[in-house]
C-alpha cells in the first residue's frame, strides 16, 4: 500500500469503547487506500486527557486488529512520520500556534469557565446559537502580555472572517457553502497546552502527508476551521470526504443509548469479522441482488468512492444476521467452522474462566449449561417471571438498573475490582444494601437468581455485553411497572 502518493488516515480516540462508526470509517479509509495502491495510517487522537485511557487504546487497537485491517504506519508499529499518538507529539503543536498568533489570526483568551457558561446560557435564552462572544479578541497586547505575566490561565483562540461564506468541494456533498457567521472562534490550544482536536488534527495529517481525509458527516461543519487554520499556516489542505452517518431504521443516530454499537458487542455474540465488514463494505459499492456476499478482495476490487450515497446507511441487524449466517455456512469448511466457534468462546477466557468459577458449585458436568451457558448467549431470553424471586418491587429494581447503567458507563477501568467498587458505590448513592442491588443484577446478567458470582461474570462478559444486558432488563422491568407483576 505504498507506491502511490494516497496516504489516508483512520484517527480514533481512545475515550470508550470502539464503535461500529469507527470501524465504517476505516473500512472506507481501508479499501480506498488499496483501490489506489495508497498508505492507511493509524493515528491515536487522545488530545482529552481526561477521558483517554490506555485501556481504551488497546481496545481500538485490538477491534480494528480483530476486524481484519491492516495499517502501514501506526503507534503499535511506528513509521516514517511518528510519533502516530498525539499526547506524544505534544511539543509539535505550540511552533504552529504561536505563528498564527504571531501573524494575527490568533488570540489569547482569559475568559473563565464559569463566564463562558453565562455567556452561553444567555444566547441560548435569546434564541441563538452558542458561541464565543469576541471578548478577549480586541485586548492590547501590554494587557496580554500583563495577564499572561502574572499567570493567568489562558487559551488560545482562532479569529474568524466576520463577512462572507466558506466554499470547498466535498468528496461526497460536491460543492458546499457555510456562512462564516455559523463558525465560532474555536479554541487552538487549551490551557494546559495541549492542542484542541481540530489543530492538531491539521498539523498532524500535514505533517503525515495525508492527501485525502475521509470521516463522518459530522465533521463537515468543521471543514471552514481546519480550512483556515491550513491557510492561516500557509499549508495546502487534503481532499475532503464527508460520508454518511449509519442510522438505525428510523433514521435516528446509532447510539449506544439506543443500540448495541461497539465492536467488541458483535465479536462477543460470535459474528464473524468477514461478515460484519462485508456488510459495512456494502454502503461504499454498487452491486446486483445476489451478488452480496464479498471477501476483503471482492470489496475493494468493488469500490467506487465517486459513486457514494448520501441518504444514509442504515444498519439493519437483520441483513447482518442473513450475511453471518450465510458465511458460517458458505464460507467455513467444517474444520473452519469448529476452530473458530472454540476460538470465539475461549475469547477474553470466557470459558476457561466460566468452567473456573463453575467447578465448585456443579456436581455433574451435565449442570454446566444451566449454570454457565449464559456466557455464550446472544440472547438470554429476558421475562418479567425471571424477576419473581428477587424482593424488590419492579419500581425498586427498575431504581437500581437506572442508577447502576451510567456508574457502570463511567468506568475508566473494567476488572472484577472495580466493578465490585463501583456497585457498592452505587449502592450508597441509592441508599440500599449490596445485596439488594445485586439480586436483579444477578438476573439481568445471566437471566437467573442462581448463577455464577455476579462481578466475575460481568468482568468475564465485557463492558459493552453488559451495557445490553442491563439495557434489556430495564425495559422488561419497566414493562412490569404498574402492570402488578
Amino acid at each position: 500500500m505504498s507506491t502511490s502518493g494516497v496516504r489516508v488516515r483512520i484517527a480514533p480516540s481512545p475515550t470508550g469503547e470502539p464503535h461500529v462508526g469507527t470501524a465504517y470509517i476505516a473500512l472506507f479509509n481501508y479499501l480506498f487506500a488499496k483501490k489506489n495502491n495508497g498508505t492507511f495510517i493509524l493515528r491515536i487522537e487522545d488530545t482529552d486527557a481526561t477521558r483517554s485511557t490506555p485501556e481504551f487504546e488497546q481496545k481500538v487497537l485490538d477491534a480494528l486488529k480483530w476486524c481484519g485491517l491492516e495499517w502501514s504506519e501506526g503507534p503499535d508499529i511506528g513509521g516514517p512520520y511518528g510519533p502516530y499518538r498525539q499526547s506524544d507529539r505534544k511539543d509539535i503543536y505550540r511552533p504552529y500556534v504561536d505563528k498564527i498568533v504571531a501573524n494575527g489570526h490568533g488570540f489569547k483568551c482569559f475568559c473563565t469557565p464559569e463566564r463562558l457558561e453565562q455567556m452561553r446560557e444567555a444566547q441560548r435564552a435569546a434564541g441563538k446559537p452558542p458561541k464565543y462572544d469576541g471578548l478577549c479578541l480586541h485586548l492590547s497586547a501590554e494587557e496580554v502580555t500583563k495577564r499572561v505575566d502574572a499567570g493567568e490561565p489562558h487559551v488560545v483562540r482562532m479569529k474568524i472572517p466576520t463577512e462572507g461564506s466558506c466554499k470547498f468541494v466535498d468528496g461526497v456533498y460536491g460543492p458546499v457553502e457555510i456562512p462564516w457567521e455559523a463558525v465560532d472562534m474555536q479554541v487552538l490550544l487549551k490551557a494546559d497546552g495541549m492542542p484542541t482536536y481540530h489543530m492538531a488534527n491539521v498539523v498532524d495529517d500535514h505533517m503525515m502527508k495525508i492527501t485525502h481525509v475521509a470521516r463522518g458527516e459530522e465533521w463537515l461543519a468543521s471543514v471552514p476551521k481546519h480550512i483556515l487554520i491550513y491557510q492561516y499556516l500557509g499549508l495546502e489542505p487534503p481532499v475532503f470526504m464527508h460520508l454518511s452517518l449509519m442510522r438505525n431504521h428510523d433514521k435516528s443516530k446509532l447510539s449506544k443509548r439506543k443500540n448495541p454499537t461497539s465492536i467488541s458487542y458483535y465479536s462477543a455474540l460470535g459474528y464473524l469479522p468477514e461478515a460484519l465488514m462485508n456488510f459495512l463494505g456494502l454502503f461504499f459499492i454498487q452491486i446486483a441482488e445476489g451478488e452480496e456476499l464479498l471477501t476483503m478482495d471482492q470489496l475493494a476490487e468493488k469500490f467506487d468512492p465517486e459513486n457514494l450515497s448520501k441518504a444514509g446507511a442504515i444498519f439493519d441487524i437483520q441483513k447482518l444476521d442473513w450475511l453471518n449466517g450465510r458465511w458460517l455456512r458458505e464460507q467455513l469448511t467444517e474444520e473452519d467452522f469448529m476452530q473458530r466457534v472454540l476460538e470465539w468462546a475461549m475469547e477474553n477466557n470466557r470459558i476457561r474462566d466460566g468452567l473456573k468459577l463453575s467447578q465448585s458449585r456443579i456436581s455433574k458436568f451435565g449442570e454446566l449449561p444451566d449454570l454457565a451457558g449464559f456466557l455464550l448467549k446472544s440472547d438470554l431470553g429476558l421475562t418479567p417471571e425471571a424477576f419473581a424471586k428477587v424482593k424488590s418491587t419492579p419500581e425498586e429494581i427498575l431504581e437500581v438498573l437506572n442508577q447502576v447503567q451510567p456508574d457502570l458507563e463511567k468506568m475508566p477501568e473494567w476488572t472484577i475490582e472495580s466493578i465490585e467498587a463501583e456497585l457498592r458505590a452505587s449502592a450508597d448513592r441509592l441508599g440500599k444494601k449490596l445485596k439488594v442491588v445485586v439480586a436483579p443484577l444477578f438476573v439481568a446478567i445471566s437471566g437467573s437468581s442462581r448463577s455464577l458470582p455476579l462481578f466475575d461474570s460481568m468482568a468475564i462478559l465485557g463492558r459493552s455485553v453488559v451495557r445490553q444486558r442491563l439495557k434489556v432488563a430495564a425495559q422488561v422491568v419497566a414493562s412490569m411497572v404498574g402492570s402488578g407483576k
